[in-house]
């Protein structure tokens, strides 16, 4: 099951230790966040003590106006839950209380600069990430025109030149050879593997530093992947689609992504054809379709 060590949140969301116990381990196993208004009132049904909770001016405010003898019980209740941290928003002072409680249970409980609202998204955003499904596929991403494209194939078919003649184009390299996609609210981010960052191997000439050969703006760390290009040898007993009527998708993840297949043969710009792609596929997002201007010429014509 996949899961976010506690620390490596503290370090990517910048927070302050108010209580971080030693040998203390604590995994996050969901995104979702928690902002303990109702325990802090007493109630603790269906309490998602498994979450990050988030306290802000609030839930802060709420407390320091208990009755001493109350604000220990439901303190002492509410940290009596395996919670995996605290984190007062605001850089507010925490409560004595709060922290000799945690200390009981030996609870972390962090502070934040941000505002509450913002340093809940970020915080959701965040573990979104880091939890999301993952796959690692063979291929090649680029963004192109501003289009997330993935380049498929059998190894040998061209993935690599093809890609290095686009990014001299002035496109974008994100991942060669292997590219790391996760679903993230059901669309497919692509990155790359820490190892093969910005390099790109062309075979006959070997490893190549895109970063360094193009500049920094011929690379992209990550990108939403939006259409999916497939390479194939030519084959002269099959029939291709030479007007758009096929529609082909690819699953990724169980995330449906259109494709453009492309036979390849000596001669073929298959560069400028995938460039070509990319800018109908966004003409298509546009709303216009240059079949059905075909269609509406042609039934004008049948009808004249």
């Amino acid at each position: 099951m996949a899961y976010v060590k506690l620390e490596d949140l503290v370090v990517n969301m910048g927070l302050q230790p108010v209580y971080y116990p030693d040998n203390i381990q604590s995994r996050i196993y969901t995104p979702e966040i928690v902002r303990p208004g109702l325990q802090m009132a007493g109630y603790f049904d269906w309490f998602s003590f498994e979450r990050v909770q988030i306290i802000g001016k609030t839930e802060m405010f709420y407390i320091r106006t208990l009755e001493e003898e109350v604000k220990k019980q439901r303190l002492d209740r509410f940290f009596s839950y395996p919670i995996p941290a605290l984190v007062v928003a605001n850089e507010m002072d925490v409560d004595d209380t709060v922290i000799y409680y945690a200390k009981k249970y030996k609870r972390p409980v962090f502070k934040a600069n941000a505002k509450t609202t913002r340093l809940v998204n970020g915080m959701i955003s965040y573990l979104e990430e880091q939890l999301a499904l993952e796959t690692t596929i063979h291929g090649v991403c680029l963004e192109v025109f501003g289009i997330g494209v993935f380049i498929k194939g059998k190894s040998g078919i061209g993935k690599s030149e093809t890609s290095l003649e686009l990014i001299n184009r002035g496109h974008r390299l994100i991942a060669d050879d292997a590219v790391i996609i996760r679903k993230i609210d059901n669309r497919l981010k692509a990155t790359c593997p820490e190892l093969t960052q910005h390099l790109m191997e062309i075979r006959g000439v070997g490893i190549l530093d895109i970063k360094h050969l193009f500049g920094v703006g011929s690379i992209k760390l990550e990108q939403f992947i939006e259409l999916a290009i497939e390479l194939e040898e030519w084959d002269n007993k099959k029939e291709y689609d030479r007007i758009g009527l096929d529609e082909n998708f690819i699953e990724i993840l169980d995330v449906r992504v259109p494709t453009v297949i492309i036979p390849v043969r000596p001669g073929r710009n298959i560069s400028a054809i995938i460039e070509i792609a990319a800018k109908n596929y966004r003409q298509k997002l546009l709303g216009y379709n240059a079949l059905d201007m075909y269609n509406k010429r042609f039934y004008n014509m049948v009808q004249s």
